[in-house]
């Protein structure tokens, strides 16, 4: 079967940044949604049209990607509104309670870039925005998509959620902690 939306696909790939240092690996094959939410633009081009078995070795570029790394999506925030167990890779899902950013995008995913003794930098970017990809990725097997999956546009395992940092720790209360 050709790859053509809607249907799903099963990959297996090797990400790299564009100087080959490895960012993440799929070793399981997994199911994406093609036509869908679940797949990077670039990985949707490099595969359309192709069959089980195809392999290719693709770079991607940040607008095909995570998009352009935005400043402002940087912001300074008071230590004091944070748990006292913080640490630099946390997430939080939206600005915690009593934040002092007014402009910022409430349904972000903000990571402590830095923590400091009066405040904490957070920072809205992926952690991916701005990088070349690349990826060897190969097609194990295609299949057409359910009626339901299609109109749901998502298997829920996109390559956007399989692609974030390692999990954050837990946190010692509670909190938006993602």
């Amino acid at each position: 079967m050709l790859i053509t939306p809607p249907c799903v696909v099963t990959l297996t790939w090797t990400l790299t940044d564009a100087q080959n240092h490895p960012i993440d690996a799929l070793d399981t094959p997994t199911d994406f949604l093609f036509g869908g939410q679940d797949l990077l633009a670039g990985v949707e081009d490099a595969i359309a049209g192709q069959s089980a078995g195809f392999e290719a070795h693709v770079q991607i570029e940040p607008e095909q990607a995570f998009g352009d790394y935005k400043s402002e999506l940087v912001c300074f925030e008071p230590r004091s509104i944070f748990p006292a167990e913080l640490e630099v890779g946390m997430a939080f899902e939206g600005l915690p309670p009593g934040h002092q950013s007014p402009d910022m995008p409430g349904d972000a995913i903000y990571l402590v870039s830095e923590v400091y003794p009066e405040h904490v930098v957070l920072d809205g970017n992926h952690p991916l925005a701005g990088m070349a990809l690349r990826v060897a990725l190969k097609v194990v097997a295609v299949r057409a998509a359910t009626e339901e999956e299609a109109e749901a546009g998502t298997l829920g395992a996109s390559a956007v959620s399989v692609l974030q940092t390692a999990p954050a720790p837990a946190p010692s209360s509670g909190g938006h902690l993602h």
